[in-house]
C-alpha cells in the first residue's frame, strides 16, 4: 500500500448535540497535541455543565421514539453505520495516529476491532429475544423481554479513541438507548467523526451526543438524574470513583480500571514465539494499552536464554513517526506522560532492578521535539518494587525470575490487578491448570494479548473491574437493558371466573 494520507485539520473541536456540531457554551479550551512533532495541532472546547445538560435533554427527548422502533429498524441504521465505518476506516486511523501517536497500522487494527462490535450490534433482533413459557399455571403464560434503560453515557480513555467508544455505543444504541459519549480530551477528533457517520447512517437527532470535556463533564454526567447508566474505561482510582459516585446516585455502572498484565514463559515454550509475543505485546502502541504485557514471568532456566534475545530486539525497535508504514512504535501521547514513564524507569534503577535496555532520551531525526521514548527492559525485578506493582502505561517490560510453575501462578494471583494474562508453554496439562486456576479475567494460552472478540465480551477481575457486567458481547446487551417479566391470563378463559379474591401465593397447580 502507498503512504497513508495524514490527518492535518486545525479547526477547534467542539461537541455534537441534537444532531449537529456545536461549540456549546464552553468558555474553556485546551490544546490537542501532535505527539510526533510536539506541536499543538488544534484546540478542544471543554464542556460546561450547561452543555452536558443540553446533551442529556436532547437524548431524553429523542430516546422514547428510538427505543420504540422495532429492533430490526435500529439494526438497519447500525448496518448503514457499519458500511460508513468500513468506507472511512483509514481516515479514522489517520486521526488516531495524529492525536494519539500509535503507528498507523496499529490504528487501523483498532478501528477494525471497533467495526467488529458494530457488526455484532447489527444482530440485535436476535440478541433481544426473550423467553416464553406456555401454561406456567392454569390459564397463565409467562414471558420475559429486555427493554432499554433510557439515556446512558460512556467515558472513554485516550489510548483507544475509536475502539473503546465502540465497546459501548453500538450495543447501547441497538438496544434502544440514547447515548452520550465523553471521550478523552487528548484525542477527541475520532468521536466527532463517528457522530457525523451515525447521522449519515440515519440515526435520529439527539440519540447520540458527544460532549468534550474534563472532570466537570464527567461529574455532571455522574450526578445527572436523567442518566441511567455509565460505562467507563481508565485507571483504577478513577474507575473506583466513577463506580462509587454513579452507584451513590442510583446508576448502573461498569467501570474498567488498570492492569499489570503478566506473561508466564515456561522452560518448554517456543522461545522464538515467546520473544515475538513479548516484544509486540510490551512495546506495541508504546505500551499504552490496558492489555499490554508489562511483566515477563520467566520460569526456571528460561530467563538466561530469553533476556538476551529480548534485549537485542528492544534495542532495534523502529521508533518513528507513526505515519511511516515501517514504524513499530510511535511517540507517547503527551510530554507529561513521557516524562512520567522515564521517571518511573529511574525509580526502577534506584530500587535495584537491572536496566538491561534504557530507552530514555530517545530522539527521532526530523521529529526532535516529539514525545518519543525507546523501549526499556528490566531484569531481576522483584514483587516489592514499584515498577512491578504499579501500572506504568509505557514501553517498559519488567522480567521477574521464578523457580517453578506454582510460584509463577501464585505471583500472578497475588497482584491487585486481574485484567489480562498469558502463558507460553508446550504442555497442555500445565496450560489447562493455569487457565482454570489463574485469577484473571482474560487469559491467553500462547496468545499474548487475549482480547475477546465482539461476541464474547471484555473485562478483568479484582481491581481491574468495578461492576457486575463486562463490556460488549451479550454482557453488554444485558448491561444496556433491563429485564421485564410478564405473567398473563385472560378472564374469559378462566373456569372459576367470579370465584372471588385469592389469598395464597400462585403456584403451578
Amino acid at each position: 500500500m502507498g503512504a497513508p494520507e495524514a490527518f492535518t485539520q486545525t479547526n477547534d473541536i467542539g461537541h455534537w448535540i441534537g444532531g449537529r456540531a456545536t461549540p456549546g457554551q464552553a468558555t474553556r479550551r485546551q490544546p490537542v497535541w501532535n505527539p510526533a512533532t510536539g506541536a499543538v495541532a488544534r484546540q478542544v472546547l471543554l464542556a460546561s455543565a450547561e452543555d452536558v445538560n443540553a446533551a442529556v435533554a436532547a437524548a431524553k427527548a429523542a430516546q422514547p421514539a428510538w427505543g420504540a422502533l422495532p429492533p430490526l429498524r435500529r439494526a438497519r441504521v447500525m448496518n448503514a453505520f457499519l458500511a460508513l465505518m468500513n468506507q472511512h476506516k483509514d481516515t479514522l486511523a489517520a486521526m488516531i495516529t495524529a492525536e494519539h501517536g500509535k503507528v498507523f497500522t496499529d490504528a487501523q487494527g483498532e478501528v477494525m476491532r471497533g467495526i467488529d462490535i458494530v457488526e455484532f450490534a447489527c444482530g440485535i433482533p436476535q440478541l433481544l429475544k426473550g423467553d416464553y413459557t406456555d401454561q406456567v399455571s392454569t390459564g397463565i403464560d409467562n414471558w420475559t423481554l429486555r427493554q432499554p434503560l433510557g439515556v446512558v453515557a460512556g467515558i472513554t480513555p485516550f489510548n483507544f479513541p475509536c475502539m473503546v467508544p465502540c465497546w459501548m455505543f453500538p450495543v447501547a444504541l441497538a438496544c434502544g438507548n440514547a447515548f452520550i459519549l465523553k471521550p478523552s480530551e487528548r484525542d477527541p477528533s475520532a468521536s466527532l467523526f463517528m457522530a457525523e457517520l451515525l447521522a449519515q447512517a440515519g440515526l435520529p437527532d439527539g440519540v447520540f451526543s458527544v460532549v468534550q470535556g474534563d472532570k466537570l463533564a464527567v461529574d455532571s454526567l455522574l450526578t445527572h438524574p436523567d442518566v441511567a447508566a455509565l460505562s467507563f474505561v481508565g485507571s483504577t482510582p478513577i474507575a473506583q470513583y466513577i463506580y462509587e459516585t454513579g452507584a451513590h446516585h442510583g446508576k448502573r455502572v461498569q467501570a474498567l480500571g488498570g492492569a499489570k498484565n503478566h506473561m508466564v514463559v515456561m522452560p518448554d515454550a517456543d522461545l522464538g514465539q515467546a520473544v515475538d509475543a513479548l516484544i509486540g505485546a510490551a512495546y506495541g502502541s508504546a505500551g499504552e494499552r490496558c492489555m499490554a504485557i508489562s511483566v515477563a514471568v520467566l520460569v526456571g532456566d528460561v530467563a538466561d536464554k530469553i533476556v538476551p534475545l529480548l534485549a537485542e530486539r528492544a534495542r532495534t525497535l523502529k521508533v518513528k513517526n507513526g505515519m511511516e508504514l515501517d514504524a513499530e512504535m510511535g511517540p507517547i501521547v503527551t510530554r507529561e506522560a513521557r516524562d512520567r514513564i522515564e521517571g518511573t524507569i529511574g525509580i526502577g534503577v534506584e530500587e535495584g532492578a537491572t536496566l538491561v535496555v534504557d530507552g530514555r532520551g530517545h530522539s527521532v531525526k526530523g521529529f526532535e521535539q516529539g514525545f518519543f521514548t525507546g523501549g526499556s527492559l528490566f531484569d531481576h525485578v522483584t514483587p516489592t518494587m514499584r515498577i512491578y506493582k504499579e501500572e506504568i502505561f509505557g514501553p517498559v517490560l519488567a522480567c521477574v525470575r521464578v523457580p517453578d510453575f506454582a510460584t509463577a501462578l501464585a505471583l500472578v494471583n497475588a497482584h491487585e490487578f486481574g485484567n489480562g494474562v498469558a502463558l507460553f508453554t508446550s504442555d497442555g496439562g500445565v496450560a489447562r491448570e493455569f487457565s482454570r486456576q489463574v485469577q484473571v479475567g482474560m487469559v491467553g494460552i500462547n496468545v499474548p494479548i487475549p482480547v475477546p472478540m465482539a461476541w464474547h465480551g471484555f473485562g478483568g477481575w479484582k481491581r481491574s473491574m468495578f461492576g457486575d457486567m463486562h463490556a460488549y458481547g451479550e454482557e453488554g446487551v444485558r448491561f444496556y437493558t433491563k429485564q421485564k417479566s410478564v405473567m398473563q391470563r385472560w378472564p374469559d378463559s378462566i373456569a372459576k371466573q367470579g370465584a372471588g379474591a385469592e389469598f395464597v401465593m400462585p403456584t403451578s397447580k
